[in-house]
């Protein structure tokens, strides 16, 4: 695959598919971000593409596209809004993103200017909100229009919606004839929090971010939702304008404001990169209590005449720069830890931590996995962190694992308040007040009530009706916990049991509060399709520790069918013998898994719980796989990146029918890595490891489906 290349190996021909390829990613990712408001990427990712089709064009100008990202400024306009085309365009800014990078601005601006190394240069520095960039256009000192950037030409007329945004005047005195106010609407983490509480509310889709939840209100083609909506308004700069503002962009700045406009209190004037570097800093500590979405540093050169002389390149000035944050890391306030406890009993420590952005997600709280990791070792009692344990009222640094899970990285002990206490793991279960106890070699402390508990119940049962399991459409988790509480649902027989048991099921439920006589038969009816369930996915709903959706495929397609999968359960009890020695000679089953599959089935309590659900039900048998010719039966393979002719799920089960074993992750057992495109460190692994990498169509092509 031609992107798992380093550009100075790429030739000529690949060159040009990675180029196409670069071009229709990045052309989709700008039309989601800039018209859809539904980004389909990370910024991280989008400026790791956007830099390869650089630095592919750079070696190969010859190559470069009539369509080139690089020469693009957001997307199109979106249909619905009138055009507006701008006076002055409307341009993006160059990225930096190591400290090196800002050094080397200083140097090219100093030696396009011909200016020495020791002669003063000054920049203003301000955070860069994470918005939708706004041009406001007055005459006579009355808005006349406001535009979105659109494509940095022409933009969506957005005047109405603009009018109602409280920090944004209508009226300005003292100020040029002709001003084109630019800058960013934006949404506090306070009131977006409380907007999509509001959503929630009416049963509507909440915002994914600020960002999204700020740019979906102002380009609304009713007026009165943007109304509604609580914008923000930052200037940070101006596009035409009849007489000039100031000399320089920090006057400019406070002459904006003398006129009305809000801007950032934390734009300063810096003397040369150091300074630079010096504010970047204090921005990013200060980063989670703003209350509001930052992702970089924007530096621009503070004397006007000297931007003037520097201009501009095709798409950027030469004058700025975006400093922008490392990917998915952010430094926020540990607020409280709090216990949750899984089906499974384990007590999980969480942190909850003051709203912050990570990767585009808003994110309030982040896993402490165990306590050792608490107190700054690892599952081998290694030191961690250099050995710092994390407290209540700690300055944290967050990160999210894989794109998708928080985590803490690091705690700032000079912020570390005077009286933070190291915190004290529960001994007791917080939701039972049973037993919790860490058997030995285990890193986890478990709740010993098993289903007295009920925090243990209910997780039980989310996990039994969860998409890989039952998959009941209509039941989900708030749901179980209101019929948990009520009495009506205490183990998974009682889910098939619900409606006989209340004689004219449709007639309670419908009087429930949230339900009704249609959603109430819709649910019974659900619950009756899938009374026939196949083996495998009944395994999994079983919730058994340590047996997972891959390891229960795995089970029952060596079982074939659920009564000898019992049968060869209760064989196995004593651990040993030939029935024992069968399930570990399972491709994935160790004794850990095996132990515990064998004491849940023969588990007296757990065993007559399975009996009630069974009873109920038809159950599927497994059939094996037909591998025979399958270029993949035994391999194991993982998918990684963004397929595009299937879904991730279609893929694993078509690898999977050919018997092949489909992991999450790449190791030196990995045979095959199929790759799409956004492919990112699995990918880098496996060219490290020798693992032989193909793309979708490769993928395709091999197993004939092409």
């Amino acid at each position: 695959m031609s992107g798992e290349i380093a550009v100075e190996r790429l030739t000529e021909e690949q060159a040009r598919e990675e180029l196409a390829r670069l071009a229709e990613i990045l052309a989709r990712a700008n039309r989601a971000y800039h018209t859809d408001d539904a980004p389909v990427m990370s910024d991280a990712g989008y400026d790791a593409l956007k830099a390869r089709n650089a630095a592919i064009e750079a070696r190969f100008p010859a190559l470069k596209r009539a369509d080139s990202p690089s020469d693009q400024v957001g997307a199109a306009p979106a249909e619905g809004f009138a055009k507006v085309r701008h006076a002055v365009r409307m341009l993006s800014l160059a990225n930096a993103f190591e400290p090196e990078d800002i050094g080397e601005f200083d140097a090219r601006i100093r030696r396009y200017l011909g200016l020495s190394d020791d002669a003063p240069l000054f920049y203003t520095s301000e955070p860069k909100i994470d918005g939708l960039s706004l041009s406001l256009r007055y005459e006579a000192g009355r808005l006349v229009q406001a535009a979105t950037r659109g494509d940095g030409e022409i933009g969506e007329n957005v005047t109405a919606n603009a009018r109602t945004i409280a920090d944004i005047p209508d009226r300005i005195e003292g100020a040029p004839d002709i001003l084109e106010v630019r800058g960013e609407v934006y949404m506090s983490h306070a009131d977006f929090a409380a907007l999509n509480a509001r959503q929630a509310a009416r049963g509507d889709k909440p915002f994914a971010n600020p960002r999204n939840a700020a740019a979906g209100s102002l380009r609304q083609l009713d007026a009165t939702i943007t109304a509604a909506r609580p914008l923000k308004f930052f200037a940070y700069g101006w596009g035409e304008t009849s007489a000039p503002l100031a000399d320089t962009q920090i006057g400019a700045l406070e002459r904006l404001a003398a006129l009305g406009f809000p801007s950032n209190p934390m734009t300063a004037l810096c003397d040369g990169p150091d300074a630079l570097l010096d504010h970047y800093r204090r921005i990013e500590q200060a980063r989670a209590t703003l209350g509001y979405d930052i992702d970089g540093v924007v530096y621009k050169v503070n004397d006007l005449a000297l931007q003037a002389r520097l201009g501009f390149r095709a798409t950027t000035p030469r004058w700025a720069i975006a400093h922008k944050f490392p990917a998915e890391l952010a430094w926020t306030w540990l607020e409280a830890i709090d216990i949750q406890v899984g089906r499974t009993g384990a007590l999980s420590p969480v942190a909850r931590l003051t709203p912050v952005t990570v990767g585009g997600v808003v994110v309030s709280k982040a896993t402490l996995h165990n306590e050792d990791y608490i107190a700054g070792r690892d599952s081998k009692g290694e030191v961690i962190r250099g050995g710092k344990d994390i407290r209540v009222g700690d300055w944290v640094q967050v990160y999210r694992a894989g794109d998708v899970i928080p985590k803490i990285a690091d705690v700032d002990l000079a912020r570390r308040p005077a009286d933070a206490t190291p915190f004290r793991f529960p001994e007791t279960c917080p939701e039972c007040g049973s037993d919790a106890r860490r058997e030995p070699g285990d890193s986890v402390r478990r709740c010993m009530g098993g289903l007295v508990c009920p925090a243990q119940a209910v997780e039980r049962l989310k996990h039994f009706v969860s998409r890989g399991a039952f998959d009941i459409e209509g039941l989900g988790p708030k749901q179980l916990e209101a019929f948990y509480r009520d009495g009506w649902i205490r183990e998974p027989a009682d889910i098939f049991t619900l409606e006989a048991r209340f004689g004219q099921g449709v007639q309670q439920l419908k009087n429930r509060e949230g339900w009704g006589e249609k959603s109430a038969k819709n649910i019974f009816q659900a619950i009756d399709e899938k009374r026939k369930i196949p083996f495998a996915r009944l395994l999994y709903a079983l919730g058994i520790r340590h047996v997972g959706e891959q390891a229960s495929n795995m089970i029952a397609r060596h079982y074939g069918t659920w009564e000898e999968f019992i049968a060869a359960m209760d064989n196995a009890r004593d651990l040993s013998g030939p029935e024992w020695e069968r399930l570990l000679g399972i491709d994935g089953v160790g004794e850990v898994m095996a132990t515990s599959l064998v004491q849940t089935i023969t588990e007296p309590h757990e065993r007559a719980g399975i009996e009630r659900l069974t009873r109920h039900l038809t159950i599927e048998p497994a059939a094996p796989p037909d591998t025979s010719g399958s270029p993949v039966a035994g391999k194991t393979l993982v998918f990684t990146g963004t397929l595009e002719k299937m879904t991730r799920a279609e893929a694993k089960a078509r690898a999977e029918a050919l018997g092949a074993r489909v992991a999450g992750s790449v190791s030196a057992r990995t045979d095959l890595l199929i790759a799409g495109p956004g492919a990112g460190s699995k990918a880098k692994k496996a060219a490290d490891l020798g693992i032989e990498v193909i793309d979708e169509d490769a993928w395709l092509a091999l197993i004939g489906a092409a």
